[in-house]
C-alpha cells in the first residue's frame, strides 16, 4: 500500500515493514516546512498502524538530505525521531550521496543506519553561523573527539569512516542502501514487537544522554499537541460564545 504527501512517500508492505521516502530531488532532499510537517505525520501514521519497523530514506543516489532548506526553513525538530517523532518502533536510516546539517541529525538520532558508499555526512553550521544545536548528541553516538572534529572544524566524514566509528552499521554499494536496510527491517519485524519497543525505549530514555536543545524540542513538541487539539479549539470557541466549554480530550 503507498501513501504520498506531497513532499514525503509512504510504502507499506504486507511484511510489516514501511519506507518513508524524502522526494525533493530536484532540491537534494532539502527539507522546508512542508517536508518536515509531512515527514512528522507520515511517522505518526506509521506509529499508529500495525506495521513494526520502518525505513527512513532520499529519493535518487545523490543526496539523502540537502537539510534544511533556507528558502523556507522548517520546525527541524518535527522531523527528527524521538523528537518530533515519538515512536517506539526501530527506525533504520538507508542514506547515500549527501547528508548535511539537520539531516545527519535525523541519521543521527534513527537506531540503525545503511550507508550507501559513496555517503558524505557534514554538520557545516559553525562555517554558516548558526545551529538548532541537537547535534550535540553525536558526542554521545561515536566517540568524543570524532564528534567534535566534525562539530567544530566542520569537517565531512565519509561512509567507511561513519562505519569505523560506529555511526553506520553497514556500508553499501551504492543504490543498494533501501534494499538492505529494507532487508534488516523484514528480519526485524520478526521479533516481538513488545521487546523491541521496550529495548528502544530503555536506550532512548535511559542510557542516551539528552542534551538542552533535544529537551526543548521535546516540550515543543508535547506544547504542540495542546496547541493543535480539539480541546484547545473548543476553549477559543466556548470563550467567544461565552458558554462553559465542553472537553472530549482530544
Amino acid at each position: 500500500m503507498t501513501a504520498s504527501f506531497e513532499k514525503v512517500l509512504v510504502n507499506h508492505f504486507d511484511d510489516g515493514t514501511t519506507l518513508i521516502t524524502l522526494n525533493r530531488p530536484d532540491r537534494r532532499n532539502a527539507i522546508c516546512a512542508q517536508t518536515a510537517l509531512e515527514l512528522q505525520r507520515a511517522f505518526a501514521q506509521f506509529d499508529a498502524s500495525e506495521q513494526k519497523v520502518a525505513v527512513l530514506t532520499g529519493a535518487g543516489n545523490e543526496a539523502f538530505s540537502a537539510g534544511a532548506d533556507i528558502t523556507n526553513l522548517p520546525e527541524l525538530w518535527r522531523a527528527v525521531p524521538t523528537v518530533g517523532i515519538p515512536t517506539e518502533k526501530p527506525i533504520i536510516a538507508a542514506v547515500a550521496g549527501h547528508c548535511v546539517g539537520g539531516a545527519m541529525v535525523i541519521a543521527m538520532m534513527c537506531d540503525m543506519l545503511v550507508a550507501a558508499e559513496n555517503t558524505r555526512f557534514s554538520y557545516p553550521e559553525a562555517a554558516l553561523g548558526f545551529t538548532g544545536g541537537l547535534i550535540a548528541g553525536l558526542a554521545s553516538r561515536i566517540p568524543h573527539k570524532i564528534a567534535m572534529e566534525m562539530m567544530l572544524l566542520c569537517k565531512p566524514m565519509d561512509a567507511q569512516r561513519a562505519y569505523q566509528v560506529g555511526f553506520a552499521n553497514e556500508v553499501v554499494t551504492t543504490g543498494q542502501q533501501v534494499e538492505r536496510a529494507l532487508a534488516m527491517a523484514r528480519q526485524i519485524a520478526e521479533f516481538s514487537p513488545v521487546v523491541l519497543r521496550t529495548l528502544k525505549r530503555f536506550v532512548t530514555e535511559g542510557v542516551l544522554p539528552q542534551g538542552p536543545s533535544e529537551k526543548m524540542a521535546k516540550a515543543h513538541r508535547d506544547l504542540a499537541v495542546v496547541r493543535e487539539s480539539e480541546d484547545a479549539k473548543e476553549a477559543v470557541a466556548a470563550f467567544k460564545a461565552k458558554r462553559k466549554p465542553r472537553f472530549t480530550g482530544k
